[in-house]
């Protein structure tokens, strides 16, 4: 169980008791109805029937923010045999990509269905709680896995605790090594903005555990349960990152930082960061962190 405490401060100090849903369908209506809020992803279908043999209901399916199909799955409380549900549906998902395709189209549009990032499908395992059992069973798969403990709080308070993330595809945080030849497409460019990329991502995916890196042709994300960061391909005499951050609540460096809510550009992330120098990398760092504290 978790060991968050919250506290309220109203008259004194007393303590909120945590407490599971009623029932799952609580837990799974409230994140399909705000599932890009709470888990970065686009919601696609609830109760998805899939056509096999033994048959069975993909709980929710979505897409999230770098195209990737992902699988929720929930739990009221604590049950052994969800990993292993979810995966039987990722294995399905896989092997009937014009379902999900269509899926898209008809919700997205083709652009979005023509976009589908299928070498990093997720699976996300929403519950009251895992064992430890749980979290070591997913760095045991090959594919990517989030177990996320929900807690209400009183009557308007829920909570979301990441208990384990682990990526198939992307390189551990623990495993990259500055400069390291082939770690970003990018970086067989060579120049002084490569060195500075290759830096930038070593940060970036320092900032904590359970940091996973996904390539796309434009950009690659940093996320934990979200995208946190989105590193673009350097420019020549630039590199830019695009943070989570709310460009309203910092401020804003004419040179430096950016908002671009209302200006399109490769990646997510409202704020953007550029960075000419390891000295811009360095004064950076605080905002990285806010956006990584943010996901």
């Amino acid at each position: 169980m978790s060991g968050l405490k919250l506290f309220t401060t109203n008259s004194g100090v007393a303590e909120v008791t945590p407490r599971l849903a009623a029932v799952e369908a609580d837990v799974q209506d409230l994140v399909e109805a705000h599932m890009e809020t709470m888990l970065g992803v686009t919601f696609l279908a609830s109760e998805y029937v899939i056509d096999c043999v033994d048959g069975g209901r993909i709980d929710s399916l979505g897409l999230d923010e770098n195209g990737a199909p992902v699988i929720v799955e929930y739990k009221r409380g604590t049950d052994a045999g969800v990993i292993n549900q979810g995966l039987f549906y990722m294995a399905w998902l896989m092997s009937h990509k014009d379902a999900f395709r269509s899926l898209v189209r008809d919700r997205l549009g083709v652009t979005a269905a023509s976009q589908i990032l299928w070498s990093a499908p997720r699976l996300i395992c929403v519950a009251g709680d895992f064992t430890r059992y749980d979290a070591h069973a997913v760095r045991e798969h090959r594919r990517s896995i989030d177990l996320v403990r929900y807690r209400y709080f009183g009557s308007d308070h829920i909570g979301l605790e990441t208990v384990a993330s682990v990526t198939g595809h992307a390189v551990p945080a623990n495993r990259v090594r500055r400069r390291t030849p082939g770690g970003l497409p990018f970086q067989r460019q060579g120049g002084a903005m490569t060195e500075l990329a290759a830096a930038t991502d070593e940060v970036l995916v320092g900032l904590g555990d359970g940091v996973t890196r996904v390539q796309r042709k434009q950009y690659r994300a940093y996320q934990r349960l979200r995208n946190f960061a989105c590193l673009i391909p350097p420019q020549q005499t630039k590199v830019l990152v695009y943070l989570k951050a709310d460009p309203t609540a910092v401020d804003l460096i004419s040179g430096f930082t950016r908002d671009v809510t209302r200006l399109g550009h490769h990646g997510t992330g409202d704020l953007e960061v550029q960075l000419r120098t390891e000295r811009d990398l360095e004064r950076a760092q605080d905002l990285f962190r806010l956006s990584y504290a943010s996901a």
